[in-house]
């Protein structure tokens, strides 16, 4: 399987800052009545900040020396899920997408040890 290359990564990256700045301001404006008749603006808030500090991991790793692309996407795939169901519990009310969300958590995990106990790049 070919690796995704760091600048596709940086793209993506920015694509899912931008996207959780988005997510934030409209929870925050467009769907907090909503959010709150429906008991969910916490939940809302955890995605948005899981969303963007993850953010920021992903593009400390686009921009860092020694790519790490194992760690990207476990992170990457981490925001998608984790944030990414919480976001259509939220506006859904399916609640078992609550059963999804760990995964998403667990790949986060993976990620910071992957970093932790992961093999260093070589350098080029």
């Amino acid at each position: 399987m070919k690796s995704i290359s760091q600048n596709t990564a940086l793209k993506i990256t920015a694509l899912l800052g931008a996207a959780g700045i988005g997510l934030g301001a409209f929870g925050a404006h467009g769907l907090e009545d909503f959010l709150v008749a429906h008991g969910r603006l916490a939940t809302w808030e955890k995605a948005v900040f899981y969303h963007l500090v993850h953010t920021v991991v992903l593009l400390v790793l686009c921009l860092v020396q020694g790519w790490r692309p194992l760690a990207w996407n476990l992170f990457a795939f981490g925001v998608l899920v984790f944030s990414g169901s919480l976001y259509v519990l939220c506006l859904s009310q399916l609640t078992w997408l609550g059963a999804i969300t760990p995964i998403g958590g667990l790949a986060m995990i993976a990620g910071w040890l992957v970093i932790a106990f992961g093999r260093k790049p070589q350098a080029a």
